[in-house]
């Protein structure tokens, strides 16, 4: 996995975290903005890790049988 997907995947999950703690003490406002965060940063480690497989398998070349 691509080092910036794991940077994301990191974000994500402590995003996901905060957004938990923010709506059990009552701050739905705040959560809502972690939540958001969260979604944002899943799609970014989405987008970095099939731009990783298609590099790779842009690199192998053409497939011939």
């Amino acid at each position: 996995m691509p080092r910036l997907a794991l940077y994301t995947l990191a974000v994500c999950a402590l995003s996901l975290a905060a957004a938990v703690i923010s709506f059990v003490q009552g701050s739905w406002l705040l959560g809502v903005v972690w939540v958001l965060l969260v979604g944002l940063s899943s799609n970014m480690t989405w987008y970095y890790v099939r731009r990783a497989k298609l590099r790779a398998a842009q690199s192998a070349g053409p497939v011939t049988r």
